[in-house]
Protein backbone atom coordinates (compact mmCIF):
# COMPACT_ATOMS: atom_id res chain seq x y z
CA UNK A 1 0.00 0.00 0.00
CA UNK A 2 0.91 3.64 0.01
CA UNK A 3 4.44 4.78 0.80
CA UNK A 4 5.26 2.91 4.36
CA UNK A 5 6.26 -0.37 2.25
CA UNK A 6 8.36 -3.55 2.68
CA UNK A 7 10.52 -6.12 1.28
CA UNK A 8 9.97 -9.79 1.22
CA UNK A 9 13.47 -10.85 1.52
CA UNK A 10 13.53 -12.72 4.94
CA UNK A 11 16.66 -12.66 7.03
CA UNK A 12 16.45 -16.17 8.32
CA UNK A 13 14.26 -19.05 7.57
CA UNK A 14 12.90 -19.89 10.80
CA UNK A 15 9.90 -22.44 11.86
CA UNK A 16 6.79 -20.90 11.59
CA UNK A 17 4.86 -21.65 15.09
CA UNK A 18 4.09 -25.43 15.58
CA UNK A 19 5.39 -25.84 12.00
CA UNK A 20 8.51 -27.73 11.00
CA UNK A 21 11.83 -25.98 10.00
CA UNK A 22 11.51 -24.38 7.22
CA UNK A 23 14.28 -24.49 4.19
CA UNK A 24 16.20 -21.22 3.42
CA UNK A 25 15.87 -20.04 -0.66
CA UNK A 26 18.86 -18.17 -1.76
CA UNK A 27 17.97 -14.29 -2.91
CA UNK A 28 19.16 -13.55 -6.20
CA UNK A 29 19.24 -10.24 -8.00
CA UNK A 30 17.79 -10.72 -10.75
CA UNK A 31 14.78 -13.28 -11.26
CA UNK A 32 16.08 -16.30 -12.75
CA UNK A 33 16.38 -16.35 -16.51
CA UNK A 34 18.60 -15.21 -19.37
CA UNK A 35 16.63 -11.83 -19.68
CA UNK A 36 16.22 -10.61 -16.30
CA UNK A 37 15.11 -6.86 -16.59
CA UNK A 38 11.06 -6.16 -15.36
CA UNK A 39 8.36 -3.78 -16.53
CA UNK A 40 5.86 -2.74 -14.19
CA UNK A 41 3.13 -1.91 -15.96
CA UNK A 42 1.16 -0.04 -12.80
CA UNK A 43 -2.88 -0.18 -12.90
CA UNK A 44 -2.84 -1.64 -16.78
CA UNK A 45 -5.70 -3.83 -17.72
CA UNK A 46 -4.83 -7.38 -17.63
CA UNK A 47 -5.78 -7.66 -21.54
CA UNK A 48 -3.60 -4.54 -22.21
CA UNK A 49 -0.81 -5.86 -20.34
CA UNK A 50 -1.17 -9.04 -22.87
CA UNK A 51 -1.01 -6.66 -25.81
CA UNK A 52 1.95 -4.90 -24.52
CA UNK A 53 4.05 -8.49 -23.55
CA UNK A 54 3.21 -9.15 -27.74
CA UNK A 55 4.10 -5.93 -29.34
CA UNK A 56 6.77 -3.96 -26.84
CA UNK A 57 8.45 -5.89 -24.14
CA UNK A 58 8.64 -9.17 -25.60
CA UNK A 59 10.55 -7.84 -28.66
CA UNK A 60 12.47 -5.54 -26.04
CA UNK A 61 13.47 -8.35 -24.70
CA UNK A 62 12.01 -7.37 -20.92
CA UNK A 63 12.03 -10.79 -18.83
CA UNK A 64 9.58 -9.89 -16.33
CA UNK A 65 6.12 -8.01 -16.42
CA UNK A 66 4.93 -6.74 -13.35
CA UNK A 67 1.28 -6.09 -12.71
CA UNK A 68 -0.73 -4.63 -10.40
CA UNK A 69 -2.78 -6.57 -7.71
CA UNK A 70 -5.06 -8.97 -8.66
CA UNK A 71 -7.46 -9.81 -5.45
CA UNK A 72 -11.13 -8.43 -5.61
CA UNK A 73 -10.78 -4.69 -3.54
CA UNK A 74 -12.65 -1.95 -2.34
CA UNK A 75 -14.29 -0.07 -4.77
CA UNK A 76 -13.47 3.38 -5.72
CA UNK A 77 -12.13 5.08 -8.48
CA UNK A 78 -8.72 5.80 -6.78
CA UNK A 79 -5.03 3.92 -7.73
CA UNK A 80 -4.58 2.50 -3.99
CA UNK A 81 -7.90 1.10 -3.81
CA UNK A 82 -6.20 -1.59 -5.60
CA UNK A 83 -4.48 -2.07 -2.39
CA UNK A 84 -7.44 -2.86 -0.04
CA UNK A 85 -8.05 -6.40 -0.98
CA UNK A 86 -12.24 -8.12 0.38
CA UNK A 87 -11.52 -11.05 -1.35
CA UNK A 88 -8.53 -13.27 -2.89
CA UNK A 89 -10.97 -13.89 -6.24
CA UNK A 90 -9.64 -12.36 -9.13
CA UNK A 91 -12.41 -9.91 -9.34
CA UNK A 92 -10.91 -6.38 -8.99
CA UNK A 93 -10.88 -3.32 -11.93
CA UNK A 94 -7.94 -4.56 -13.78
CA UNK A 95 -9.64 -7.73 -15.08
CA UNK A 96 -11.36 -11.16 -14.07
CA UNK A 97 -10.04 -14.37 -13.69
CA UNK A 98 -9.82 -15.26 -17.03
CA UNK A 99 -8.60 -11.94 -18.73
CA UNK A 100 -5.75 -12.49 -15.85
CA UNK A 101 -4.87 -16.17 -16.96
CA UNK A 102 -5.19 -15.09 -20.15
CA UNK A 103 -2.76 -12.10 -19.87
CA UNK A 104 -0.64 -14.91 -18.47
CA UNK A 105 -0.70 -17.12 -21.42
CA UNK A 106 -0.14 -14.34 -24.19
CA UNK A 107 2.96 -12.80 -21.79
CA UNK A 108 4.69 -16.34 -21.50
CA UNK A 109 4.11 -16.66 -25.49
CA UNK A 110 5.90 -13.29 -26.11
CA UNK A 111 8.73 -14.76 -23.49
CA UNK A 112 8.15 -12.46 -20.61
CA UNK A 113 7.34 -13.89 -17.11
CA UNK A 114 4.44 -12.32 -14.65
CA UNK A 115 5.20 -11.30 -11.02
CA UNK A 116 2.04 -10.68 -9.52
CA UNK A 117 1.74 -7.99 -6.85
CA UNK A 118 0.21 -9.52 -3.75
CA UNK A 119 -1.09 -7.16 -0.90
CA UNK A 120 -0.87 -10.02 2.21
CA UNK A 121 -0.24 -8.15 5.30
CA UNK A 122 -4.23 -6.15 5.34
CA UNK A 123 -7.18 -6.00 4.35
CA UNK A 124 -9.69 -2.99 4.30
CA UNK A 125 -10.20 0.07 6.45
CA UNK A 126 -13.68 -0.50 6.70
CA UNK A 127 -17.34 -1.45 4.95
CA UNK A 128 -19.20 -2.16 2.04
CA UNK A 129 -19.84 -4.37 -0.90
CA UNK A 130 -16.16 -4.66 -3.02
CA UNK A 131 -15.58 -4.78 -7.39
CA UNK A 132 -17.16 -8.34 -7.05
CA UNK A 133 -20.00 -8.21 -5.36
CA UNK A 134 -18.25 -9.86 -1.65
CA UNK A 135 -20.16 -7.91 0.86
CA UNK A 136 -16.94 -7.32 3.96
CA UNK A 137 -16.66 -5.52 6.88
CA UNK A 138 -13.34 -4.16 8.22
CA UNK A 139 -12.41 -7.48 10.34
CA UNK A 140 -15.01 -9.53 8.89
CA UNK A 141 -14.03 -10.64 5.02
CA UNK A 142 -16.74 -14.04 4.33
CA UNK A 143 -15.08 -17.24 3.38
CA UNK A 144 -11.53 -16.16 4.06
CA UNK A 145 -10.43 -14.06 7.69
CA UNK A 146 -12.73 -13.02 10.91
CA UNK A 147 -11.84 -10.81 13.75
CA UNK A 148 -9.90 -13.57 15.44
CA UNK A 149 -7.56 -13.11 12.13
CA UNK A 150 -6.18 -9.65 12.76
CA UNK A 151 -3.96 -8.29 15.39
CA UNK A 152 -5.39 -6.81 18.69
CA UNK A 153 -3.57 -3.68 17.55
CA UNK A 154 -6.74 -1.72 16.49
CA UNK A 155 -4.85 1.87 16.08
CA UNK A 156 -2.68 3.38 13.07
CA UNK A 157 1.13 3.07 13.42
CA UNK A 158 2.71 6.10 15.26
CA UNK A 159 6.00 4.73 16.13
CA UNK A 160 8.71 3.44 13.34
CA UNK A 161 11.18 3.31 16.21
CA UNK A 162 8.84 0.01 17.52
CA UNK A 163 8.97 -3.19 16.05
CA UNK A 164 5.90 -4.44 17.58
CA UNK A 165 3.96 -1.39 16.33
CA UNK A 166 5.56 -1.35 12.77
CA UNK A 167 3.66 -4.85 12.63
CA UNK A 168 1.27 -5.47 14.80
CA UNK A 169 -0.63 -2.47 14.34
CA UNK A 170 -2.32 -0.78 11.43
CA UNK A 171 -1.03 1.18 8.44
CA UNK A 172 -3.32 3.89 7.59
CA UNK A 173 -6.38 2.20 9.36
CA UNK A 174 -6.19 -1.10 7.06
CA UNK A 175 -7.05 -4.05 9.06
CA UNK A 176 -3.61 -5.71 9.80
CA UNK A 177 -3.45 -9.55 9.40
CA UNK A 178 -2.35 -11.62 12.07
CA UNK A 179 0.47 -13.28 9.88
CA UNK A 180 1.49 -15.23 12.66
CA UNK A 181 -1.28 -17.30 13.17
CA UNK A 182 -1.21 -20.49 11.12
CA UNK A 183 -4.41 -20.32 10.01
CA UNK A 184 -3.99 -17.03 8.31
CA UNK A 185 -0.41 -18.23 6.64
CA UNK A 186 -2.43 -21.31 5.23
CA UNK A 187 -5.41 -18.77 3.45
CA UNK A 188 -2.71 -16.66 2.32
CA UNK A 189 -0.21 -19.37 0.89
CA UNK A 190 -3.60 -21.16 -0.96
CA UNK A 191 -4.17 -17.88 -2.52
CA UNK A 192 -0.43 -17.32 -4.00
CA UNK A 193 -0.61 -20.99 -4.78
CA UNK A 194 -3.70 -20.05 -6.62
CA UNK A 195 -2.27 -17.56 -8.91
CA UNK A 196 0.91 -19.82 -9.28
CA UNK A 197 -1.73 -22.30 -10.92
CA UNK A 198 -2.62 -20.02 -13.43
CA UNK A 199 1.12 -19.52 -14.28
CA UNK A 200 2.72 -16.93 -12.34
CA UNK A 201 6.04 -17.13 -12.01
CA UNK A 202 6.66 -14.89 -8.74
CA UNK A 203 5.26 -12.03 -6.27
CA UNK A 204 6.06 -9.02 -5.39
CA UNK A 205 5.27 -8.65 -1.56
CA UNK A 206 3.28 -4.95 -0.96
CA UNK A 207 4.23 -3.69 2.79
CA UNK A 208 6.27 -6.67 3.65
CA UNK A 209 8.02 -4.41 6.41
CA UNK A 210 5.00 -4.22 8.05
CA UNK A 211 4.98 -8.30 8.79
CA UNK A 212 7.69 -10.36 10.78
CA UNK A 213 10.62 -10.97 8.26
CA UNK A 214 9.63 -15.27 9.86
CA UNK A 215 5.91 -15.03 8.93
CA UNK A 216 6.72 -14.23 5.79
CA UNK A 217 9.18 -16.75 5.08
CA UNK A 218 6.18 -18.90 7.30
CA UNK A 219 4.15 -18.11 4.21
CA UNK A 220 6.37 -19.42 1.82
CA UNK A 221 6.87 -22.33 3.37
CA UNK A 222 3.82 -23.65 3.15
CA UNK A 223 3.92 -23.14 -0.97
CA UNK A 224 4.72 -26.60 -2.73
CA UNK A 225 6.53 -23.94 -5.53
CA UNK A 226 6.62 -20.23 -4.49
CA UNK A 227 8.44 -18.90 -7.56
CA UNK A 228 10.39 -15.72 -7.21
CA UNK A 229 9.96 -13.14 -4.68
CA UNK A 230 10.41 -9.93 -4.01
CA UNK A 231 9.79 -7.58 -1.06
CA UNK A 232 8.87 -4.14 -0.84
CA UNK A 233 10.76 -3.19 2.39
CA UNK A 234 11.30 1.13 2.66
CA UNK A 235 14.38 2.08 4.50
CA UNK A 236 14.58 4.64 6.81
CA UNK A 237 17.36 5.82 8.82
CA UNK A 238 16.96 4.62 12.78
CA UNK A 239 14.19 2.61 11.98
CA UNK A 240 13.39 -0.73 14.22
CA UNK A 241 12.82 -2.92 10.69
CA UNK A 242 15.36 -2.89 7.93
CA UNK A 243 15.61 -4.31 4.66
CA UNK A 244 18.85 -6.74 5.11
CA UNK A 245 16.33 -8.43 7.31
CA UNK A 246 14.14 -9.87 4.11
CA UNK A 247 16.85 -11.27 2.19
CA UNK A 248 16.65 -14.22 3.42
CA UNK A 249 13.53 -15.32 1.04
CA UNK A 250 13.53 -13.67 -2.22
CA UNK A 251 15.21 -9.96 -3.23
CA UNK A 252 14.51 -6.48 -2.15
CA UNK A 253 13.35 -3.37 -3.62
CA UNK A 254 16.06 -0.81 -2.83
CA UNK A 255 14.76 2.48 -2.31
CA UNK A 256 17.77 4.22 -1.42
CA UNK A 257 19.09 3.57 -4.81
CA UNK A 258 16.44 5.56 -6.52
CA UNK A 259 16.92 8.85 -4.13
CA UNK A 260 20.72 8.53 -4.83
CA UNK A 261 19.51 8.74 -8.83
CA UNK A 262 17.64 12.03 -7.99
CA UNK A 263 19.89 13.55 -5.72
CA UNK A 264 22.49 12.90 -8.90
CA UNK A 265 20.76 13.87 -12.12
CA UNK A 266 19.29 17.36 -10.42
CA UNK A 267 22.37 18.93 -9.64
CA UNK A 268 24.56 16.82 -6.95
CA UNK A 269 26.61 15.33 -10.14
CA UNK A 270 26.47 12.02 -11.76
CA UNK A 271 30.04 11.71 -12.02
CA UNK A 272 29.59 10.28 -8.11
CA UNK A 273 27.65 7.44 -9.57
CA UNK A 274 30.35 5.02 -9.75
CA UNK A 275 29.81 4.07 -6.51
CA UNK A 276 26.12 3.81 -6.71
CA UNK A 277 26.21 0.59 -4.60
CA UNK A 278 27.68 2.10 -1.50
CA UNK A 279 25.54 1.95 1.52
CA UNK A 280 23.09 -0.38 -0.56
CA UNK A 281 21.78 -4.04 -0.43
CA UNK A 282 24.14 -6.23 -1.78
CA UNK A 283 23.88 -6.46 -5.58
CA UNK A 284 22.42 -9.81 -5.28
CA UNK A 285 19.64 -9.27 -3.12
CA UNK A 286 18.74 -5.29 -5.17
CA UNK A 287 15.77 -4.99 -7.46
CA UNK A 288 16.99 -1.12 -8.23
CA UNK A 289 14.31 1.35 -9.56
CA UNK A 290 14.34 5.05 -10.84
CA UNK A 291 10.53 5.34 -9.44
CA UNK A 292 7.29 3.88 -8.63
CA UNK A 293 3.62 4.62 -8.08
CA UNK A 294 4.68 5.51 -4.24
CA UNK A 295 8.38 7.42 -4.84
CA UNK A 296 6.37 9.47 -7.32
CA UNK A 297 3.92 10.51 -5.39
CA UNK A 298 5.80 11.46 -2.69
CA UNK A 299 8.96 13.45 -4.12
CA UNK A 300 11.59 11.04 -2.73
CA UNK A 301 12.70 9.94 -6.74
CA UNK A 302 12.48 11.52 -9.82
CA UNK A 303 9.39 11.02 -12.12
CA UNK A 304 8.16 11.46 -15.97
CA UNK A 305 7.71 15.02 -14.43
CA UNK A 306 11.97 15.47 -14.74
CA UNK A 307 11.80 14.75 -18.73
CA UNK A 308 15.26 14.03 -20.06
CA UNK A 309 17.13 13.46 -16.12
CA UNK A 310 14.50 10.81 -15.42
CA UNK A 311 14.80 8.95 -19.06
CA UNK A 312 19.05 9.18 -18.65
CA UNK A 313 18.38 8.07 -14.65
CA UNK A 314 16.45 4.46 -16.12
CA UNK A 315 19.64 4.42 -19.34
CA UNK A 316 22.35 4.64 -16.12
CA UNK A 317 20.11 2.10 -14.47
CA UNK A 318 20.02 -0.31 -17.18
CA UNK A 319 23.64 -0.08 -18.32
CA UNK A 320 24.94 -0.24 -14.60
CA UNK A 321 25.93 -3.69 -13.40
CA UNK A 322 24.54 -3.01 -9.96
CA UNK A 323 21.21 -5.50 -8.90
CA UNK A 324 18.02 -5.88 -10.82
CA UNK A 325 16.34 -2.87 -12.98
CA UNK A 326 12.63 -2.37 -12.58
CA UNK A 327 11.67 0.26 -14.67
CA UNK A 328 8.28 1.26 -14.01
CA UNK A 329 5.85 2.62 -16.32
CA UNK A 330 2.48 4.58 -15.22
CA UNK A 331 0.18 7.84 -16.50
CA UNK A 332 0.17 10.99 -16.28
CA UNK A 333 -1.68 12.87 -12.39
CA UNK A 334 -2.16 16.08 -11.30
CA UNK A 335 -4.33 14.67 -8.37
CA UNK A 336 -2.07 12.46 -6.29
CA UNK A 337 -5.06 9.84 -5.56
CA UNK A 338 -6.17 9.76 -9.30
CA UNK A 339 -6.80 6.29 -10.62
CA UNK A 340 -5.98 5.11 -14.00
CA UNK A 341 -7.07 6.52 -17.34
CA UNK A 342 -10.08 4.46 -18.62
CA UNK A 343 -10.03 2.15 -15.70
CA UNK A 344 -6.50 0.77 -16.85
CA UNK A 345 -7.76 0.33 -20.63
CA UNK A 346 -3.87 1.40 -21.51
CA UNK A 347 -2.92 2.79 -24.77
CA UNK A 348 0.47 4.05 -25.68
CA UNK A 349 0.30 7.57 -27.21
CA UNK A 350 -3.47 8.41 -25.37
CA UNK A 351 -4.98 9.52 -22.38
CA UNK A 352 -1.75 10.23 -20.44
CA UNK A 353 -0.03 7.00 -19.98
CA UNK A 354 3.29 7.51 -19.90
CA UNK A 355 4.39 4.29 -21.40
CA UNK A 356 8.45 4.73 -20.34
CA UNK A 357 8.57 0.69 -21.10
CA UNK A 358 8.16 1.12 -24.96
CA UNK A 359 10.27 4.68 -25.38
CA UNK A 360 13.88 3.76 -28.01
CA UNK A 361 16.28 4.78 -25.14
CA UNK A 362 14.78 2.10 -22.66
CA UNK A 363 14.16 -0.72 -25.02
CA UNK A 364 17.54 -0.15 -26.39
CA UNK A 365 18.82 0.11 -22.93
CA UNK A 366 17.09 -2.96 -22.30
CA UNK A 367 19.19 -4.85 -25.06
CA UNK A 368 21.78 -3.38 -23.65
CA UNK A 369 21.07 -4.75 -20.39
CA UNK A 370 20.72 -8.25 -21.60
CA UNK A 371 23.85 -8.34 -23.77
CA UNK A 372 25.96 -6.96 -21.37
CA UNK A 373 24.34 -9.94 -18.32
CA UNK A 374 27.46 -11.02 -15.92
CA UNK A 375 30.12 -8.30 -17.35
CA UNK A 376 32.26 -5.80 -14.79
CA UNK A 377 32.12 -2.49 -14.50
CA UNK A 378 35.45 -0.77 -16.48
CA UNK A 379 37.00 1.96 -18.87
CA UNK A 380 35.38 4.56 -16.18
CA UNK A 381 35.48 8.08 -17.19
CA UNK A 382 34.02 11.16 -15.62
CA UNK A 383 34.29 14.98 -16.29
CA UNK A 384 33.60 15.91 -12.29
CA UNK A 385 30.01 17.11 -12.55
CA UNK A 386 27.17 16.43 -15.27
CA UNK A 387 28.77 13.28 -17.24
CA UNK A 388 29.90 9.92 -17.26
CA UNK A 389 30.82 7.21 -19.47
CA UNK A 390 32.08 3.30 -18.72
CA UNK A 391 32.17 0.03 -19.90
CA UNK A 392 30.65 -3.63 -19.20
CA UNK A 393 33.95 -5.47 -20.17
CA UNK A 394 33.89 -6.74 -24.31
CA UNK A 395 30.19 -6.43 -24.04
CA UNK A 396 29.37 -2.71 -24.16
CA UNK A 397 29.75 0.84 -23.39
CA UNK A 398 27.63 3.40 -22.41
CA UNK A 399 28.38 7.68 -22.23
CA UNK A 400 25.45 9.81 -20.29
CA UNK A 401 25.39 13.55 -20.70
CA UNK A 402 23.14 15.53 -17.86
CA UNK A 403 24.80 18.61 -18.95
CA UNK A 404 22.86 21.38 -20.96
CA UNK A 405 25.71 21.46 -23.86
CA UNK A 406 26.98 18.90 -26.46
CA UNK A 407 29.99 16.32 -24.94
CA UNK A 408 32.49 15.65 -27.52
CA UNK A 409 35.59 13.17 -26.80
CA UNK A 410 37.32 10.51 -27.49
CA UNK A 411 36.62 7.30 -24.91
CA UNK A 412 38.50 4.36 -24.44
CA UNK A 413 37.04 1.25 -24.54
CA UNK A 414 37.35 -2.66 -24.42
CA UNK A 415 35.35 -3.30 -26.63
CA UNK A 416 36.49 -5.19 -30.30
CA UNK A 417 37.00 -3.06 -33.40
CA UNK A 418 33.57 -2.47 -35.06
CA UNK A 419 30.83 0.01 -36.35
CA UNK A 420 28.21 -0.10 -33.60
CA UNK A 421 24.69 1.29 -33.44
CA UNK A 422 23.86 3.60 -30.23
CA UNK A 423 21.31 1.97 -28.85
CA UNK A 424 20.15 4.76 -27.14
CA UNK A 425 19.20 6.68 -29.62
CA UNK A 426 17.80 4.27 -32.18
CA UNK A 427 17.06 0.44 -32.58
CA UNK A 428 19.28 -1.81 -33.84
CA UNK A 429 16.87 -2.58 -36.94
CA UNK A 430 16.98 1.30 -38.20
CA UNK A 431 20.09 2.24 -37.20
CA UNK A 432 20.93 4.77 -40.36
CA UNK A 433 22.91 7.88 -38.98
CA UNK A 434 23.53 6.17 -35.33
CA UNK A 435 26.12 4.58 -35.87
CA UNK A 436 29.89 4.84 -34.11
CA UNK A 437 33.22 3.31 -35.15
CA UNK A 438 35.83 1.62 -32.55
CA UNK A 439 38.88 1.35 -33.56
CA UNK A 440 41.29 -1.26 -33.08
CA UNK A 441 42.56 0.63 -30.14
CA UNK A 442 39.44 -0.27 -28.44
CA UNK A 443 38.95 4.10 -28.78
CA UNK A 444 36.02 5.97 -30.12
CA UNK A 445 35.05 9.64 -30.70
CA UNK A 446 31.83 10.51 -30.50
CA UNK A 447 29.55 13.38 -29.74
CA UNK A 448 26.71 13.01 -26.88
CA UNK A 449 24.11 15.11 -26.77
CA UNK A 450 23.17 17.50 -24.10
CA UNK A 451 20.65 15.46 -21.87
CA UNK A 452 21.17 12.29 -24.25
CA UNK A 453 23.25 9.14 -24.25
CA UNK A 454 25.42 6.84 -26.32
CA UNK A 455 25.19 2.83 -25.62
CA UNK A 456 27.06 0.51 -27.88
CA UNK A 457 27.06 -3.37 -27.37
CA UNK A 458 28.00 -6.51 -29.57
Amino acid sequence: MSSRALRVTLAGLLAAAGATALTAWPSQATPPGEKTVTATLFEWKYDAVAQACTDSLGPAGYGYVEVSPASEHIQGDQWWTSYQPVSYKIAGRLGDRDAFASMVESCHSAGVKVIADAVINHMSSGSGTGTGGTAYTKYDYPGYFQDQDFHGCRKDISDYGDRDDVQNCELVGLADLDTGSDAVRTTIAAYLSDLRGLGVDGFRIDAAKHMAADDIAAIKGKMDDPGYWVGEVIYGGGEAVQPEEYTGVGDVDEFRYGGHLKSAFQGGGISGLRGVADGKLASGSARTFVDNWDTERNGSTLTYKDGAAYTLANVFMLASPYGSPNVFSGYEWSDKDAGPPNGGAAACGSDGWTCTHARTAITGMVGFHNATEGAELTDWWDNGSSAIAFGRGDKGFVAINNGEGELTGTFSTSLPAGTYCNVAQASPDACDGNTVQVGDDGTLTATVPAKGALALHG
